[in-house]
């Protein structure tokens, strides 16, 4: 009859109705319920497809999935296990949409933590990982030592080139600007002829000279890295990873432990450089003597660096540091001097967070350590140190803690001293760090490539990179004129000797004399900042107590000015004789603001 409903009917419609259920069960509905009719006999096996089976096990295959049939129960497996990616999906679009309605550029400039977390961090993790199976490869397979006379040779062949070729513009390095830990490119590697200096590889230890020779772009972190496990360290280990000891020479590098060493060229013993007629030379305090005091600081312009032999010491497992808050600062400067005359410490430090308030840390290297007090500092989830040190400020209490010697070494690695909180305000956050700090930091030299013009403007104008070294005795004078020109911290305070040997830096009398470093980097807070005229203001203050500016930094400095700061003696008489002036240009042209950009 038309009117009366067919149990097949019934059975076939059923299954239909039910298969929608668990949709609607999704968005938080319950299911239909299924009508109680039981179907005709003959269909019953279908109904069991749709019901789960017959009897006590399709009661409890129902209860258990609430009447939701296998290929539904797979489809939400599938689309749960696609969560991740469409979430993922999602948000890159979102951040891509933002980034459009904000523009690119005022992105970078203001929140480029973004591009910086997203992008710059995983290319220098990559970055990371090929120089140091390059470098672990090469010392397995012992090629360095053997290809080093090749690459001189080379590099002598392209010096003789430019010879042939006129000699009509200047050399020098080919390694790309950006590449440099100076926050400053070169304009005058577009212009000037460059020599190509693939020169990276530790070339020998001698455990009985107790010298390592290594080529300029060996790096500290690979230089620390392969010593310490034989050993041994080098005595000045300056903070960075990629600091590279080629910059260092002509540059200059400096650590606690300066105090005792000096500064980094004043633990070379012997340089190597293919000069300006393609001839290599070697030079020592006893072997070109004038040519070896010469180099440090000149930049490149008396010749081209190919290798140099660094005095090494034992290495010891842990440095035991003490954390001293200071209030005062007189009494910061009083307690400072006095540490950094005690040769039993090995290294001496300061962080000034104030102009009143500091922390000032003094450690030795030991082999023995309370285990109770291993603090291992380097780890990826641990701390900055500088606000690791702050807390010893704020509880206003000492403290003793044993730091693996690599971690301290390399401590402001992490947050390139305090200089990441800029670039990622939330990069000390503990989630943070034990999500991602396994790729901190970013490489100096990405983040230098990828800066932009607007962000390079953002700097000059609002932000501060400078050392200043100065005579120990007119520490207290500094630092009120760095708060009253730019009003910075923290401020980094490191001692280090300055012997009195010829070249560019020296003391002002004949006998050594102890200095200490000022570093100052961020934004400063003093009202209506100007770089230009406060670091001029802060340069002319540094000359007035016979001290050194930084040549990484920015210089706005006169020629005149400059080499009343610098002993230029030595350095132009060598120019002359070497006939460097056609070849190199003068370091100060190197340096001045206006050859960077």
């Amino acid at each position: 009859m038309r009117g009366a409903r067919s149990p097949l009917r019934a059975a076939n419609r059923r299954p239909q109705r039910l298969v929608r259920s668990p949709r609607s069960s999704l968005i938080g509905r319950s299911p239909p319920v299924a009508s109680r009719r039981r179907p005709a006999a003959a269909n019953r096996g279908r109904a069991r497809g749709w019901r789960g089976g017959a009897g006590r096990r399709g009661r409890e295959r129902r209860a258990r999935h609430g009447g939701v049939p296998a290929a539904v129960r797979e489809r939400v497996r599938a689309a749960g296990a696609m969560s991740p990616v469409w979430s993922l999906g999602a948000g890159l679009l979102l951040l891509l949409l933002w980034v459009r309605h904000r523009g690119l550029e005022a992105v970078l400039v203001h929140h480029r933590w973004v591009f910086v977390c997203l992008f710059l961090l995983p290319l220098s993790i990559l970055f990371d990982v090929y120089y140091q199976l390059r470098a672990w490869a090469v010392w397995r397979l012992h090629s360095a030592p053997r290809q080093h006379a090749q690459r001189v040779r080379h590099i002598q062949a392209q010096v003789r080139e430019w010879k042939n070729e006129g000699s009509k513009r200047y050399m020098c390095t080919g390694r790309p600007g950006w590449l440099t830990v100076s926050l400053r490119v070169g304009k005058y590697k577009k212009i000037h002829k460059n020599i190509m200096i693939n020169l990276m590889d530790v070339l020998e230890v001698d455990t009985e000279r107790q010298v390592v020779c290594v080529e300029p772009l060996v790096t500290m972190g690979q230089l620390t890295a392969h010593l310490n496990p034989m050993g041994w360290t080098i005595p000045v280990v300056p903070e960075l990873d990629d600091l590279t000891v080629g910059g260092l020479i002509m540059g200059t590098g400096i650590e606690s432990s300066s105090h005792i060493y000096g500064l980094f060229q004043h633990t070379c013993v012997a340089y190597e450089l293919v000069l300006a007629d393609g001839s290599l030379v070697r030079c020592s305090p006893t072997e070109n003597s004038d040519l070896f005091y010469a180099v440090p600081w000149s930049c490149g312009t008396l010749g081209f660096l190919v290798a140099a032999e660094i005095q090494m010491i034992p290495a010891k497992k842990y440095v035991k540091i003490h954390y001293k808050p200071v209030r005062g600062l007189q009494k910061i400067c009083e307690k400072f001097t006095e540490e950094s005359k005690k040769k039993e410490n090995s290294f001496v430090e300061g962080l000034l967070y104030s102009l009143e308030e500091a922390v000032i840390m003094t450690g030795v290297l030991t082999d023995e350590a309370e285990q109770s007090k291993i603090n291992r500092i380097g780890n990826y989830y641990k701390p900055w140190f500088f606000k690791h040190v702050e807390k010893y400020l704020k509880a206003d209490t000492t403290g003793v803690e044993y730091i693996p010697a690599r971690h301290y070494y390399h401590r402001h690695t992490r947050s390139i001293f305090w200089e990441l909180q800029d670039i990622i305000p939330f990069g000390n956050n503990p989630i943070f760090r034990y999500l991602f700090g396994w790729m901190v930091p970013p490489k100096i030299s990405l983040l230098k490539l990828t800066q932009g013009e607007a962000i390079r403007k953002l700097y000059e104008q609002h932000h501060v990179v400078q050392d200043m070294l100065v005579p120990m005795k007119s520490l207290e004078k500094s630092i009120q004129t760095f708060h009253a020109d730019l009003n910075v911290y923290p401020l980094w305070l490191c001692p280090f000797i300055l012997p009195n040997n010829p070249g560019m830096v020296h003391p002002k009398g004949d006998e050594t004399e102890l200095y200490v470093d000022i570093g100052a980097y961020g934004e400063p807070k003093r009202k209506q900042f100007e770089a230009r005229a406060s670091m001029r203001q802060m340069e002319k203050f540094v000359r007035s107590v016979h001290g050194f500016q930084m040549l990484y930094a920015d210089c706005y400095m006169t020629r005149e000015e400059f080499w009343d700061m610098f002993d230029g003696s030595l350095y132009h008489k060598l120019r002359e004789q070497m006939n460097c002036k056609d070849a190199f240009p003068e370091v100060y042209d190197k340096i001045c603001k206006a050859a960077r950009h």
